[in-house]
């Protein structure tokens, strides 16, 4: 595989870096070399920063809801950080490669409109981690200045923490990303230190024996549920790192294209791994409650934040209060930035900060709907195991077709949906691929239909594992087969690899539309020759 894409043009000495009050102009459009200062330490920042709050603690606490021990809850988290890390973290080269969004560079290996699918999978995730972020910083900071301040925990405290969180988290998205990077620059640390105080703050109400359900004196029926219990906590925990997937190339597509591609990989990888801290913090904290108030824990009307001011000694009141302001942020404006930006490329009317604007009203919306009308808070775990579900098979997709293709990519060809236009390497059968598109749909089908969530969602074919939810081992490996075979028996346009040629796919010698439309640069010469000069 080669190490960057061929294409992409020498690197121009670096612009100076735009001021933090300065509104981001660029949408999904190529980033222009120069001005990609972006490190692999910041992506690392952006990404641990995302994950560094309450909404991953509230995760962190599923393990104990589902009935495992502490140990067992630890197990199964760090099996679902790992797995999620190392599968997350190839996800994050298409951003140097490509200068774009991940659902765009898609579009090589779904087609131009296929590329939609990344798009519809991010606004979910989005809206899905958006709301459980606001929701839980905003519970902990009512919970906080009630037990500090003694203000009311009426529905009129929970709005206006919902709003203040949400009106934060949309200014700074608006602003773009060396805006939002700033806030994860101060919030990471800040998140890191206050976690860390709550250990001291906790150590000794901690016990590393909390048995769970699962003990030797639990009847045959209860003993049945253990592996259901802990595969279903791991793929909860799991969903954090995965739904990371739509969003590492809003962030690393400022990274420069020259930057050794290991180094964009191990920062993905390493910022996943570090949300240790707030997971064990919620597992642990889970545990306390569950011995000391055990009626916060109940899993038919579970409040982990309620619980944790419960335990919380007085002096760690306005730690929550900051943790949850800080993380609220972090989290937050990670969620929203990259879906207002793709839909500013779906919607191309709208610019990338009216599209942020629109999909955050409708994101605070939701928010306030599903707190206040719909019982909503309670199907986290539902929600967030069909989010992995339906995106790790298109990670799949991208990720084999990176390898088959050796990270060759014609950028111009990218942007050929954004800018309204037609043909180009990656029109296929009028905008779709459908060897990549039947891939990720099959693959997403049978994880829905093998999916076994105790006690919320069961698919049809669910039990057929003994109640074991297999369902993201079965999709991984579904996406994979079929989209190779596929590419195997029915191959692809030579045009859409580089010189180097294919990897473990064939070819077929096949004229390439010219890209026409809104903008394009007349009858484009037939692009069957790979190495052919490409448009800037």
């Amino acid at each position: 595989m080669s190490s960057q894409s061929p294409q992409a043009p020498q690197s121009a000495p670096p612009s100076p870096a735009p001021s933090l009050t300065e509104v981001e102009a660029h949408g999904v459009d190529r980033i222009p070399d120069a001005e990609r200062t972006a490190t692999p330490l910041d992506l690392f920042r952006l990404a641990f920063g995302g994950a560094n709050t309450f909404s991953t603690c509230v995760l962190g606490a599923f393990p104990i809801l589902f009935g495992l021990s502490f140990w067992q809850g630890l197990a199964a988290t760090l099996l679902g950080v790992v797995v999620g890390a190392l599968i997350l973290c190839p996800m994050a080269v298409f951003g140097p490669v490509n200068g774009t969004n991940n659902a765009v560079s898609s579009s090589a290996h779904l087609g131009v409109h296929g590329r939609v699918v990344g798009s519809f999978l991010s606004l979910l995730t989005a809206v899905a981690f958006f709301s459980i972020s606001v929701w839980s910083s905003g519970d902990a900071l009512v919970g906080g200045a009630h037990r500090l301040f003694g203000l009311t925990r009426g529905n009129l405290s929970y709005v206006v923490a919902y709003a203040l969180f949400a009106g934060l988290v949309l200014a700074v998205c608006v602003y773009g990303f060396r805006f939002m990077l700033f806030v994860n620059k101060v919030a990471v640390p800040s998140a890191s230190v206050l976690f860390l105080i709550g250990a001291i703050a906790f150590a000794g109400d901690f016990d590393p024996s909390y048995a769970g359900v699962f003990t030797d004196s639990a009847d045959a029926a209860t003993q049945s549920l253990f592996w259901p219990s802990f595969i279903g906590a791991a793929l909860i925990v799991l969903s954090n790192p995965v739904s990371f997937g739509a969003f590492l190339g809003d962030w690393s597509r400022y990274i420069p294209a020259s930057t050794p591609r290991r180094k964009v990989i191990g920062a993905a990888f390493l910022s996943q791994i570090a949300t240790l801290l707030p997971f064990v913090f919620g597992l642990a904290t889970a545990s306390i409650i569950a011995t000391k108030v055990p009626e916060y824990v109940d899993p038919a009307a579970p409040d982990f934040v309620g619980g944790l001011l419960a335990i919380s000694p007085g002096w760690y009141f306005l730690p929550v209060c900051l943790l949850a302001l800080i993380g609220g942020m972090a989290t937050g404006t990670t969620a929203l930035y990259g879906t207002g930006l793709d839909f500013s490329s779906v919607f191309p009317r709208l610019s990338r900060v009216q599209a942020t604007l629109l999909v955050g009203g409708l994101s605070i919306a939701f928010i306030f709907v599903g707190r206040f009308g719909l019982d909503l808070v309670q199907s986290i775990s539902t929600f967030a195991t069909m989010i992995i579900t339906c995106t790790t098979p298109w990670m799949v997709v991208m990720m084999l077709g990176y390898w088959t293709r050796r990270g060759w990519y014609d950028p111009d060809a990218l942007q050929v949906f954004n800018r309204r236009q037609r043909g180009g390497r990656y029109w296929f059968a009028h905008g779709w691929n459908w060897r990549g598109m039947t891939a990720w749909w099959v693959a997403a089908l049978i994880g829905v239909l093998f999916t076994n969530i105790p006690g919320q969602f069961v698919g049809p074919l669910g039990d057929l594992a003994g109640g074991v939810d297999i369902s993201l081992p079965l999709s991984l490996a579904v996406a994979a087969v079929l989209f190779l075979v596929l590419l195997r028996l029915f191959p692809e346009p030579r045009a859409v690899y580089g010189p180097e040629g294919a990897r473990l796919a064939r070819t077929v010698e096949v004229p390439v539309p010219p890209i026409t439309g809104p903008g394009a640069k007349g009858d484009a010469e037939p692009l069957s020759d790979p190495s052919a000069t490409l448009r800037a």
